[in-house]
């Protein structure tokens, strides 16, 4: 019994030093640390339908009493707008993500299905019949360089959602929640963030509408509430949780009001008193891009009264003061994770870390630069 004791000691001494690693209570999920997996697209759900290779993938990523948050994942066949990523609005897609999930949970883990629709940032080959992609607008997106920094993708023109269209693709994501339910996560994410539908509607510089979907920030703020309300009443607030990029330009998605636009959803959120909130720091205005900047999001996490999580390039020591610092709950890490699949214990040990290759980010293989990642002892 006393060497239990001392050994208890011991160990919350090392958690006093090390805030990521300290438990936490996420509504009704007790959390052993603060390291988030950040959703990342990998692009190897071909056909959209998950594969087995992902149970490998994020069974590696998951500790007991650890958030995973799942790729992006479309909600429709309307959703897509990049090669080989996974969708949930069909059976096959839902059975397909039933064993993933399942070993998600055999190790212990907490499993959120981040469920999107790029909106825009599409072209014709990824929409049903050719047609065109649906947006807030029907401004086109001038080409961009995609995130491995070489390839150049193209968008075809949008097609502006008319008013009595946009209760159906709240249907869409309230459906996806619904089979990510039924396909075992603990609940969703919504991706508001970076450029995609949502943040079309939210973003002034993109929203040009007249209808009581653009103009003001309420307006503008219409669509994304009225999905996370659709949401909250078919799989409880308890469940949801959404991510949001206020102060980022990506896919040419700027607010001119960033501040405010942030502050408005984190108050708007908390009357539906939904599980996290999930924001990219403003420093991160381009995809992969620290930069410095004179806001924080300090002031929307005063202003939500759930879970905070905070994404946007943070490292081990940056992560541990923001948390020490009580500026977030929870921290989310992106290529870290994906290089590093046991993360978590390689930072309550401060040891070395494996370095990411961006070249394999996305390519379609189901073993490189996706499950060959060492672990510290070498195993999985």
């Amino acid at each position: 019994m006393e060497r239990q004791a001392e050994a208890g000691e011991e160990n919350s001494t090392t958690h006093l030093q090390i805030p990521l690693i300290t438990p936490y209570r996420m509504g009704n999920f007790q959390l052993s640390h603060r390291i988030v997996l950040a959703p990342l697209t990998r692009q190897r759900s071909f056909n959209n339908v998950p594969q087995p290779h992902a149970i490998l993938y994020y069974s590696q990523r998951a500790t007991k009493g650890g958030l995973l948050i799942s790729e992006a994942t479309g909600v429709s066949d309307t959703a897509q707008g990049y090669p080989s990523t996974p969708g949930i609005w069909t059976k096959e897609q839902v059975e397909a993500w039933k064993p993933i999930v399942d070993a998600v949970h055999a190790k212990g883990g907490i499993f959120f299905c981040q469920i999107w629709h790029v909106g825009r940032v599409s072209n014709h080959g990824f929409q049903p019949n050719g047609q065109a992609p649906i947006s807030s607008t029907d401004k086109e997106l001038t080409p961009q360089i995609r995130s491995n920094g070489i390839d150049v993708a193209e968008f075809s023109p949008p097609r502006r959602l008319r008013t009595d269209e946009i209760p159906l693709v709240v249907n869409d994501f309230r459906l996806a929640a619904r089979n990510a339910m039924e396909a075992g996560f603990d609940g969703v994410e919504i991706h508001g963030a970076h450029g995609y539908l949502i943040d079309q509607f939210l973003k002034d510089q993109i929203n040009d509408r007249t209808d009581k979907y653009g103009g003001s920030l309420e307006n503008r703020c219409r669509f994304a509430l009225e999905i996370v309300e659709a949401i909250v009443n078919e799989i409880g607030a308890d469940k949801v949780g959404i991510r949001l990029s206020p102060f980022a330009d990506y896919m040419e998605s700027g607010d001119s009001n960033p501040k405010a636009l942030g502050l408005y959803m984190a108050e708007s959120l908390s009357k539906f008193r939904v599980l996290y909130c999930h924001m990219v720091e403003p420093r991160m205005k381009k995809v992969g891009e620290k930069c410095e900047s004179p806001h924080s999001l300090v002031p929307m996490r005063k202003a939500f009264n759930g879970t905070f999580i905070s994404a946007g390039g943070y490292d081990r020591e940056d992560g541990n003061q923001a948390v020490a610092e009580n500026r977030t709950d929870l921290v989310a890490f992106g290529r870290l994770f994906l290089a590093n699949p046991d993360l978590p214990r390689r930072f309550e040990l401060n040891a070395p870390l494996n370095k990411y290759d961006r070249e394999t980010f996305y390519v379609p293989e189901p073993v490189i630069g996706y499950t060959d990642y060492p672990f510290l002892d070498n195993t999985a």
